[in-house]
């Protein structure tokens, strides 16, 4: 046997045993029924087989990740599972797994399936560690993701290089932001903001990084590092003075202190840098050579003239192929979204051809919205991942545009002359439900179902059995009621700053459709599964906060007419209101803040360190910074009575004391009130007050939905 040969060998039987291994992760159950082997690819193309053979389940696949689709279509089809990202959630199977009595050979429509979004690692990850990763992991491969965004850790390798520069730890950490700010400082958009970042979480991060890498590539995954985009520290100035430094535009706010600098790549110290981090980074992480740089991020170039910005590619590509000369780029074109006005045909093409041809490739980045392709002539022959963005800050409420983003992936395919190579989800915060994500990811396979297929698949593993009421409340959700709009992104209207007279919500789907579901979804026998639970909790939460905006609607008439009576009795109801959300949500623990500030707290050593996780975790998801406040929000148990009720006690207050005095509304009494409020709550660190109910979730949405019926039905019978 040539040396090749066994190689080969080795790599096909290590694909075998990483499957066996994950399926082995999510049950012991599986190993006994579940085999794997390998089979050769489709024409080039990823595939699976599954069926039944002599009482086991046979899955083929021409790689681990391959075999881990054909497993995890098992588990949703037959055993009717969904199994959770989130790792605390085990995976129910039947008692006795069933056999497969049909042999199915699915190819891969795409070669390229990408998730994640560099705002995740605030939003949802800042404080992960390896059993959360080791799920997520897991699910992506499940999922088929094989180009996953993997950005943890890059801190320690920057504060090698920045040190090796001549710059001091204080310099360096001082540079960094908290813990739950990094992404934005790795997109250049903030520098030092709730900074420094502590030494330990350097360390720590390092290690979690390897493990991360590791499994990914063990699953077939190629996962995509940071490379030198340009960002440097303001205090390199001191140290090359003859560098051409300028400073990017100010962020979302953010005062001139945190703004951030870029380095011009033609300067000789770029070409510098670049080696030094990729050695570096390469030596920690290793490489799969492609890299995630994004220049230009929500802030300003120095120019905009054609042909600095085609300098500006050209010479970051050359200097990543300096280090690495099989080097590729994968490119955000959220810019092309955010900044339309400003990346015209000519700069934009300027700036996407210095690149080689084949050698970038661009992730379309709100596809259910925006296809910049289309904007941008397929991104002037560059090859392009279609992504589904879905989901802004973790914001919690029934949002999607799903079925629209499926229909758009189809035209996609059949309309971009090729340049379509691969599908993704760009999701900001992951939150509890899954489903559009999946869907999305389930787009690159050639299973050719139809909606009703999807659904009815869906409902059956989200109730654990084949379900005709889940499979209605579904049905509507997925042909009526999901969708997402730019403004209409957040939460419902408890989590957003009081406003007299004032709403900002715009409610896309039909009331009377919302409250169907949730009707279909209380008339299960039982609750088995983590998905119903989440399904109950997900619209259960958006009918109370969709309420709330009526009854907010109604208090800010009542103070209008003066009418004491209304505005005492209305108060009661959004007390009410903001109460149950409260109790609805410590149903499920990843919509607890007590959750998010324990695994915040746990990731430091010392009390010192905890106490500064604890607000950078709270900091995000409420005041943020900047002009950002509640663009994180959610309406978490905890969060919901511990602060948002507390805002609208002042707005309740102030808004009672105007009519019982008979003067005007002190919206600037308010502020100052509120304004306190959100000063001390980044720093609190007293136990988080919640409402949890003693009842299991079935029960209690159904005494839910009998405590607000009339209120519920008058809303959507109008």
């Amino acid at each position: 046997m040539t040396m090749w040969l066994m190689f080969l060998d080795i790599a096909l039987a290590n694909d075998v045993e990483q499957a066996r291994a994950l399926a082995l992760r999510l049950s012991p159950a599986l190993a006994g029924k579940v085999e794997f082997y390998q089979i050769e690819a489709d024409s080039g193309k990823d595939v699976f087989t599954l069926e039944g053979r002599g009482g086991k389940v046979i899955i083929g696949g021409n790689n681990a990740n391959s075999m881990a689709v054909g497993l995890n279509r098992y588990l949703n089809r037959y055993c009717k599972v969904t199994v959770s990202w989130y790792a605390d959630v085990p995976v129910s199977l039947p008692k006795v797994l069933p056999d497969v009595n049909t042999h199915e050979r699915v190819t891969a429509r795409v070669p390229q399936r990408f998730f994640l979004n560099y705002c995740t690692w605030g939003y949802t990850m800042p404080f992960w560690d390896w059993q959360d990763w080791e799920r997520l992991i897991d699910w992506m491969a499940l999922n088929g993701v094989n180009l996953p965004l993997a950005i943890t850790g890059q801190e320690a390798v920057w504060y090698n290089v920045w040190t090796s520069l001549g710059m001091s730890d204080e310099q360096v950490r001082g540079y960094f932001t908290g813990p739950a700010y990094l992404p934005w400082h790795r997109m250049a958009n903030i520098d030092g903001w709730c900074g420094p970042l502590p030494k330990e979480w350097l360390d720590g991060q390092t290690a979690l990084q390897q493990r991360i890498v590791e499994r990914e590539r063990a699953l077939n995954m190629r996962p995509v590092l940071p490379a030198f985009a340009g960002h440097v520290p303001g205090a390199l100035r001191q140290l090359f003075p003859n560098a051409d430094i300028k400073a990017l535009g100010r962020w979302a706010g953010f005062d001139e202190q945190y703004r951030t600098y870029f380095l011009n790549s033609e300067d000789p110290l770029y070409n510098r840098i670049q080696r030094l981090f990729l050695e570096e980074q390469t030596r920690l992480f290793g490489t799969d050579h492609i890299y995630g740089i994004d220049p230009f991020n929500e802030v300003d170039p120095p120019s905009f003239e054609p042909d600095y910005l085609n300098k500006v590619t050209r010479h970051i590509y050359e200097s990543l192929t300096a280090v690495d000369p099989q080097a590729e780029w994968l490119q955000m074109a959220w810019f092309l979204y955010y900044q339309s006005k400003d990346y015209t045909r000519e700069r934009t093409r300027a700036m996407l051809t210095g690149v080689p041809q084949g050698k970038m490739t661009m992730l379309d980045y709100y596809c259910e919205y925006k296809e910049m392709w289309r904007e941008h002539e397929a991104f002037y022959n560059l090859p392009f991942i279609w992504c589904y963005l879905g989901n802004f800050g973790g914001n919690t409420n029934v949002q999607g545009r799903v079925k629209e983003a499926g229909e758009r992936f189809e035209r996609a395919l059949a309309e971009s002359g090729g340049n379509l190579v691969g599908i993704g989800s760009t999701l900001e915060g992951l939150d509890v439900q899954q489903f559009p994500y999946e869907y999305i990811l389930e787009k690159a396979w050639d299973y050719a179902k139809t909606d009703e297929q999807v659904i009815n698949e869906l409902a059956d593993r989200h109730a654990g059995n084949e379900n005709a009421p889940a499979r209605s409340a579904w049905n509507l959700l997925y042909n009526k009621v999901l969708d997402i709009t730019p403004g209409n992104f957040a939460a419902p209207l408890p989590c957003s700053y009081p406003t007299m007279g004032k709403e900002d919500r715009v409610i896309n789907y039909e009331a009377r459709d919302l409250l169907a579901v949730w009707d279909y979804l209380l008339a299960q026998d039982r609750i088995t599964t983590d998905a119903m639970t989440i399904d109950l909790i997900w619209v259960g939460r958006q009918l109370l906060g969709d309420l709330f905006l009526i009854e907010k609607q109604a208090f800010d008439k009542a103070c209008q007419q003066r009418d004491k009576r209304q505005v005492f009795a209305i108060s009661d109801r959004l007390y009410d209101l903001l109460f149950d959300l409260d109790a609805l949500n410590s149903h499920h623990p990843h919509a607890t803040l007590d959750h998010w500030l324990q695994q915040a707290r746990s990731l430091g050593k010392t009390s010192a360190v905890k106490d500064y996780n604890e607000m950078n975790a709270r900091r995000l998801i409420t005041t943020w910074g900047g002009s950002l406040n509640d663009y994180a929000c959610r309406n978490w148990s905890g969060l919901m009575w511990g602060y948002y009720a507390k805002r609208w006690e002042i707005y309740i207050r102030e808004a009672t004391s105007s009519v019982i005095s008979g003067t005007p509304f002190d919206a600037d009494a308010q502020r100052a009130a509120i304004g306190k409020l959100q000063q001390q709550w980044p720093t609190m660190t007293e136990e988080v007050p919640a409402a949890p109910s003693e009842q299991d979730v079935l029960t209690h949405c159904r005494a839910l939905r009998e405590k607000y019926r009339a209120q519920l039905d008058a809303w959507a019978n109008p």
